[in-house]
């Protein structure tokens, strides 16, 4: 602080000097040893604020740590207004630009709005006009060049009048405007100008790479590292990754010394099982296995959502990989919020597992993470994961009978539950404790039975019903192990469920 104190005193002091001090504050701010600090709550389906009460309006985005900070960035849409003022619909081609917002944290949790970075407003330095005149602008990441104190800004663009490309923005602090500072249409060994989906990820050693697929078809996944000089510009990509189908929301995240490259299924911003590729090297441009599937993104497409970005906490007691999976209400509708996040570790085996919950609660200093009181254990509990109407719904298993998902759910949703002569299933493993079950129904007769480890069944009937009317089941006692979750008609008619909830009361 006394270097950058005379720095900052010093008229004479060059950008160099002033950078070096820069980074230095930083580089001694983050090895500051954390407080042992607390277990704050993440509440997912749910639109989330910032700590003034102001929506957070931040998609396609990042956060990044620079010093003893948290910054998140993103962007924000027109129809993220539009869809939390009215969720019960779809909206389409509202993808208007508005700003590129940043808030800052100290837990991960609670997140103060600091300012829009970029804005309709910003000028496109020597392309002329400025955001406002574009097409697109979304899919984005920061970092921070030690050469130039810069602080830099990625993010994708489409100009009718600069084709696709990347525009690299960047600024004096995190949080202060950014300008224009160059406009790359194509990275080299890309087969196509712009980007497919794009994420910035910052190794460990401080350098900075973009992590983007292909636009046109986007089989091909990329890893290009940032120029170190000054951060503006991708050198030539190293190709990792290959799928004919195309994949998107491309990101990646560092867990144990291996690099995982993880993206979604190509079909529009909806819900997707995570598909990752692993390094097989210490080299982020080196070798990558095959692709498989994240293991507990599979019952709910990875919590009825596509994959935005990840964080990497190194707590002082583990480490913990932050999913930030996103909803978007153009085009897809799957459900309530727009930024859903899950916790991702190894396993005893050195397996990675993503843990699907509602509610959690994630202590960022310590990198310790546990189960929310409120967390809801049934898997896609309001049938939204599946983009269209299908008979095997995703996470639950056909016991007989006709078993769909249906137009029109509970609270205006997009989809319910309906079986007609049969019924469906889901397994599930729960802590000991006593148990809430609720659930909305209409159509015909039915019942929700919740059969614990040992093989005793908790029965909820469910009366017919003209219209969605609401049923609880209180009390159910269940040791710790598998629970199976059964919904079953009465009759052939169609008993019609949603908003399915299993959520312990004590224990």
């Amino acid at each position: 602080m006394t270097t950058a104190a005379d720095v900052a005193g010093d008229p004479s002091a060059t950008v160099p000097d002033v950078a070096a001090a820069k980074t230095d504050l930083q580089s001694a701010a983050s090895e500051l040893e954390p407080l042992q600090g607390s277990f704050e709550t993440i509440t997912n389906d749910a639109f989330w604020n910032d700590t003034d009460g102001n929506p957070i309006y931040s998609q396609g985005g990042g956060v990044f740590r620079f010093g003893d900070t948290y910054y998140w960035y993103g962007v924000h849409y027109a129809g993220a207004e539009s869809y939390r003022a009215d969720p019960s619909r779809k909206y389409d081609n509202q993808v208007t630009f508005v700003s590129i917002p940043v808030y800052s944290s100290q837990d991960l949790v609670n997140w103060t709005f600091e300012n829009d970075v970029a804005t309709t407003a910003t000028g496109l330095g020597d392309l002329g006009g400025n955001l406002g005149d574009a097409g697109w602008v979304g899919r984005l990441g920061v970092s921070y060049n030690e050469n130039t104190g810069k602080y830099v800004l990625p993010v994708q663009m489409w100009h009718p009048a600069h084709d696709h490309g990347v525009l690299f923005l960047q600024g004096d602090s995190p949080t202060g405007d950014f300008a224009f500072g160059n406009f790359q249409t194509q990275v080299q060994n890309s087969p196509t100008t712009g980007t497919g989906d794009q994420t910035v990820f910052t190794d460990e050693d401080g350098q900075d790479y973009l992590i983007f697929s292909n636009r046109e078809g986007r089989s091909r996944a990329f890893v290009s590292k940032l120029s170190e000089s000054d951060s503006l510009s991708a050198e030539p990509a190293v190709e990792v990754g290959y799928n004919a189908d195309g994949r998107e929301g491309n990101a990646m995240f560092k867990l144990d010394g291996s690099y995982y490259l993880a993206a979604s299924d190509l079909h529009g911003w909806n819900s997707s099982v995570n598909h990752v590729i692993e390094s097989t090297t210490d080299d982020i441009q080196g070798d990558y296995s095959d692709e498989y599937t994240l293991p507990g993104t599979e019952m709910d497409y990875s919590h009825v959502t596509q994959t935005g970005f990840f964080v990497t906490v190194e707590g002082t007691e583990q480490d913990t990989v932050l999913y930030a999976g996103d909803r978007w209400a153009d085009f897809a509708w799957n459900g309530i919020g727009y930024n859903q996040w899950m916790p991702i570790n190894q396993n005893e085996a050195g397996e990675l597992q993503f843990h699907s919950m509602s509610q959690w609660q994630f202590n960022a200093a310590t990198g310790q993470w546990r189960v929310g009181p409120q967390n809801n254990y049934i898997l896609n509990p309001d049938f939204q994961a599946d983009r269209i109407i299908v008979s095997d719904l995703t996470g639950w298993t056909n016991t007989g009978g006709s078993v769909t998902n249906v137009e029109g759910g509970a609270n205006s949703s997009r989809f319910a539950l309906q079986v007609s002569g049969g019924g469906t299933q889901q397994e599930i493993d729960v802590p000991e404790g006593a148990y809430a079950l609720s659930l909305s129904a209409r159509g015909e007769a039915g019942e929700v039975v919740v059969t614990d480890a040992d093989g005793n069944d908790n029965v909820l009937e469910v009366p017919s019903s003209g219209g969605w009317s609401e049923h609880e089941l209180t009390g159910i006692e269940l040791p710790a192990g598998p629970v199976t979750v059964t919904v079953r008609s009465s009759g052939s008619g169609g008993f019609t469920v949603d908003g399915l909830s299993l959520v312990r009361q004590t224990g």
